[in-house]
């Protein structure tokens, strides 16, 4: 497969360009978009006897790299500004692809207190238990608690540029430094800050991971995951979480997340700005008893954010709670119209998510989480004002 000679670099290209032609190749076929390849198999050379049965490149057989996974990744390295990527069957499939080849028996992992519970449960109860890995969770905006928590055998830091659920900002170039201090890889989860709004990698970190299945695919019929970086660590990942371990991605859902791809800077625009009205809408209610969101100003994360990310937009994720018991954060989700009960995000219709308070999950979450639980809001493209008035109407017909 050979580049189009008459298009531009993308490194050139503004992020709306970069999204439309970035990674782009002709195949044999000519044709602008990558046609989806169904097959598991392909023609082998008359003498295959020199042929790696492990190599990582389409051709071969669809477990090793597909024609449409390939061409995603060189897409997503694109975009997030990174040499390499590998596309994987989820964004679990992704972290732990991350953990299960660049982690060894006996190493140790900085882990932050706040992060998906996919993640919670591998650090607390799979890799411990099955290989002796030991992880430590430490409040990663506290820079003197995470150099305290590294020791000679950390391997891997593990945060999440805005963690999920309680939007916590991790300073990406200080937990950088700190974690190279002792040699240890830096992996962030930009699920909830995909790329253009951010790209951890220019601020040292050393993999992004990214659950593609929701923003870069964008419309809630598709999932998959990635990590991108150094293609010394990628390169890796390929090799054993990928073709030993399985854990490909389909051709469909490769072709289906490329094409969503697309419009990503597009549809960021609409989510970004209805999720700053949305929680300004909330945080002014005195029904709402609290609202985590980076764009507001009593957000902890707020100044960090505001460095961080270029000081206009914070994303599209929010939390936050009635001033009353479960039983009223469940009306109120009952009697929303146009926002929709689910439990993905990133999509383009607006999806709510209740959580409760209790629970050893929620020990390291800020005080109003633990007393009301939370609504976890994912905003989509909806209009704003018609989500600002089902948001309404949803207040005033729940009793507090």
């Amino acid at each position: 497969m050979s580049t189009r000679p008459d298009r531009a670099d993308s490194r050139s290209l503004a992020e709306a360009s970069l999204a439309v032609h970035g990674g782009i190749t002709l195949d044999s076929t000519r044709a602008l978009r990558t046609p989806l390849v169904m097959s598991n198999s392909f023609a082998l050379p008359d003498d295959p006897s020199e042929i790696s049965w492990s190599a990582t490149a389409p051709g071969l057989y669809t477990r090793n790299t597909g024609v449409n996974q390939q061409a995603l990744e060189r897409k997503l390295a694109a975009l997030e500004g990174g040499e390499d990527a590998v596309a994987l069957a989820s964004g679990v499939a992704a972290l732990h692809a991350v953990f299960f080849t660049h982690v060894r028996a006996g190493d140790h992992v900085v882990v932050s207190d706040v992060v998906y519970e996919a993640t919670w449960r591998l650090w607390t109860e799979l890799l411990p238990r099955r290989y002796g890995i030991q992880a430590t969770f430490v409040d990663v905006t506290d820079p003197d608690a995470v150099r305290a928590a590294m020791r000679p055998e950390t391997r891997l830091v593990c945060v999440e540029a805005i963690a999920n659920p309680t939007t916590k900002v991790a300073d990406i170039a200080m937990l950088a430094d700190i974690a190279h201090e002792v040699g240890a890889v830096l992996m962030v989860d930009s699920t909830f800050t995909p790329p253009p709004f951010y790209r951890p990698l220019a601020d040292g970190a050393d993999l992004v991971v990214h659950s593609l299945t929701k923003y870069i695919n964008g419309h809630g019929d598709a999932m998959g995951g990635a990590v991108i970086g150094r293609s010394g660590l990628i390169e890796p990942i390929k090799a054993d979480a990928m073709v030993d371990v399985g854990g490909v991605i389909s051709p469909f859902n490769a072709w289906m997340i490329q094409r969503g791809s697309v419009t990503l800077p597009l549809r960021l625009r609409q989510h970004f700005a209805s999720a700053q009205r949305i929680a300004e809408f909330l945080d002014a209610d005195r029904r709402v008893a609290f609202v985590a969101y980076p764009g507001l100003a009593s957000h902890p994360g707020h100044d960090v954010a505001r460095r961080q990310f270029g000081g206009r937009e914070f994303g599209g994720m929010m939390a936050f709670a009635l001033d009353g018991d479960p039983d009223a954060q469940n009306r109120f989700v009952a009697n929303l119209r146009l926002i929709t009960s689910g439990f993905s995000l990133g999509h383009d219709d607006s999806l709510i998510v209740h959580t409760a308070a209790d629970g050893p999950r929620t020990a390291t979450y800020p005080a109003p989480f633990r007393r009301y639980g939370h609504l976890r809001l994912s905003v989509g493209l909806e209009d704003a004002d018609d989500l600002l008035a089902d948001l309404d109407a949803a207040l005033d017909a729940t009793p507090l």
